[in-house]
Parts: C-alpha cells; sequence; structure tokens
C-alpha cells in the first residue's frame, strides 16, 4: 500500500532553446550531421513550461546566449538545496561559460549564498535531492572531489554513486527522484556499478527500476512535484508502475532536444528553498 500522494509547489527554472543546435559531440546522443529544428525544439519546450504552469508551478526564465546551444539544459548549470547555490564547473570548454550565466542570475535575484565551485560538477546533472541525502554521480563528467564540496556546503550527506555506461553520462539520465519528502526513487540499475547498484538496493529498497527500454528512451528524465511525474512518453513502460504507485505520469515530447542529449529534468532546474 502506497501513501496518498500530493503534489506540492515547486519553483523551476528554464531557459528557452533560441540558439539550440548541435554543433559538436560531447555525449553518445549528439551527431552533427543531424539536422536540428528550433522552432519545433521551442515549441516542445513551451509545452514543458506551460505543463509546469497548469499544474500551479512557478517558472523563472534563464535569458539564453548566443553561442551557448546547451543552455537550454537549466539543470546542469548549479544545485539549490535550502536556499543555497552551489554553482557548476563544466567538465568541457564548449559548455563553461554557462556557470558564470547562471551564477549571475542567482547573484542578480538575492540568492546570498552562492558558491563558485572548484571542482566539476554539472549541477542537477549529476546531484539528486532526497529527504535525506543528495545523491551525486561519478565516472562521466563531475569530479569526485566535487561531492565533498557539495556536503561542505549543503551541510546534507552525499552518496556517490558511479556510472558505467557512457549513454547514460549524467545520473539524471539514470535515476529520479519521485518524492524527496519520502526518499522515492527509481533508477536503471545497468547504468550502475555493482557497487552502486547495491547502495542504491539498500537506501531504497521499494525504488521502481526500468528496463532497458525505457532507460534507453531517457524515461529516467523526469521531474516529479510528489503526484505528477513528468517524463519523456516514449517511455511508455513506466507509465503502469508509476500508476500503481500512487503517481500521475504525464507523457512529454522533447525528441527534439534528445538530439542534445537531454529531456525534461535536463530542461529543468529546481530552486529549493
Amino acid at each position: 500500500m502506497h501513501p496518498l500522494r500530493r503534489a506540492t509547489p515547486r519553483r523551476y527554472l528554464m531557459c528557452p532553446p533560441v540558439h539550440f543546435d548541435v554543433t559538436y559531440a560531447i555525449n553518445p546522443w549528439m551527431d552533427p550531421a543531424k539536422p536540428v529544428d528550433v522552432p519545433l525544439a521551442l515549441a516542445q519546450w513551451e509545452d514543458l513550461r506551460g505543463r509546469y504552469r497548469s499544474l500551479g508551478h512557478t517558472v523563472e526564465q534563464l535569458a539564453p546566449r548566443p553561442g551557448l546551444p546547451d543552455m537550454v539544459f537549466a539543470a546542469n548549470g548549479a544545485t539549490v538545496v535550502d536556499g543555497r547555490v552551489l554553482g557548476a564547473r563544466f567538465a568541457f570548454r564548449e559548455r563553461a561559460p554557462e556557470a558564470a550565466a547562471h551564477l549571475e542570475w542567482f547573484r542578480a535575484r538575492g540568492f546570498a549564498e552562492v558558491l563558485e565551485p572548484v571542482h566539476v560538477n554539472e549541477g542537477e546533472g549529476d546531484f539528486a535531492v532526497t529527504a535525506s541525502y543528495v545523491l551525486a554521480g561519478r565516472g562521466f563528467r563531475a569530479s569526485p572531489l566535487s561531492h565533498g564540496e557539495a556536503q561542505e556546503f549543503f551541510g546534507r550527506p552525499v552518496i556517490g554513486l558511479d556510472l558505467v555506461d557512457p549513454l547514460f553520462y549524467h545520473l539524471d539520465t539514470a535515476l529520479a527522484v519521485l518524492d524527496d519528502t519520502t526518499d522515492e526513487v527509481m533508477y536503471y540499475p545497468r547504468a550502475f556499478s555493482p557497487g552502486s547498484r547495491e547502495v542504491l538496493r539498500r537506501l531504497f529498497p521499494d525504488a521502481l527500476t526500468a528496463t532497458d527500454e525505457d532507460a534507453a528512451a531517457m524515461g529516467l528524465n523526469a521531474v516529479s512535484d510528489g503526484l505528477n511525474v513528468l517524463l519523456p512518453q516514449e517511455a511508455a513502460g513506466l507509465f503502469g508502475p508509476l500508476r500503481d504507485r500512487g503517481f500521475t505520469p504525464i507523457g512529454i515530447d522533447l525528441g527534439e532536444l534528445l538530439k542534445g542529449g537531454g529531456s525534461v529534468k535536463c530542461c529543468t532546474q529546481e530552486l529549493r528553498g
């Protein structure tokens, strides 16, 4: 028997894909030879933003900048916990300037505790916040040293998890927090090392685990408000199990943005506290 679900209002930061393109390849999803339909990408993004607002959530907007085609993936720019902002330090030079754009946004809006990190982390790409922990991915982008930096800054236990499949290069492609008040998550076991799978099994024994097909459809790149779970519509195999647990799955089409290696969560940074 699963608890009665309740949505809680959220505040998100998003960046429209005005300059979205795939001109380089820094993850296996990206192919510069495939053309990008920017108007379609923008329409899909606007649909996601509209869904959030229709559910009662607040969506703030980060201004896109020319020459930074991946700014649409706003989750990578920072991690916010209890109103404290840990900035990003990107692994690839192509995205490096995005970090300053995010920090400028936070400082201009009065966030008092903002840390520019020493070690590489790509925001909520590799940090997932539950009620009890900050889960932290490593293996392809984030430095393991960023985990200690985050723990010291947030004052929350940080649990390191090793990613082993290049297709799931960020934690948010392999794991999603479903309820951040009860430590409920869903994840794809094969994206993690054997030791990390055992850690996840011990911490979250009742977690929903995804099939190969749903993981390959970027189904774990999802956003939940405690009741509604927005996820790629192609990950249809997750809809039934989510409903069985009392959640309301909402399928989203972000197929054009998937050409850049991101979907619902990648486009959505949560401003906690």
